[in-house]
């Protein structure tokens, strides 16, 4: 079997990384973004050792999610449904002010502490 899925994972914590970096400078859709990134490229390694074949091109978390065929618990789950949809406004921003007015310091560090633990409970999926 290949270990594409640890390719996958390394990706997902420098992602996660780079969220703090862009939080700790105040780049905090960025950070949202970066967020959804980190969550998507566990997800897809996920994927990928469950079923051995290349993941779906698609950024839809909850997708993944259903072709895996794993269920985090409910909070955690509930948070999936919130970051996927930042992730469409912060991939393709219709007014940066409005999200730079959405996404405070205060927000992006919520969500980042909830895609912290949600990567967590990714790993503990494989």
């Amino acid at each position: 079997m290949s270990d594409k899925h640890e390719e996958w994972l390394k990706q997902a914590d420098y992602d996660m990384d780079t969220a703090d970096v862009m939080q700790n400078s105040g780049r905090y859709f960025y950070a949202v973004f970066m967020s959804h990134l980190s969550i998507e490229k566990a997800l897809k390694g996920l994927y990928h050792k469950s079923f051995n074949e290349v993941p779906p091109k698609t950024h839809n978390l909850l997708y993944l999610l259903e072709k895996i065929e794993k269920k985090p618990e409910q909070e955690l789950e509930k948070f999936i449904v919130k970051l996927n949809t930042a992730s469409v406004a912060t991939r393709y921003p219709d007014d940066m002010a409005k999200l730079q007015a959405v996404y405070t310091e205060e927000v992006t560090n919520n969500i980042l502490n909830k895609s912290k633990e949600l990567l967590k409970w990714i790993k503990t999926q494989f």
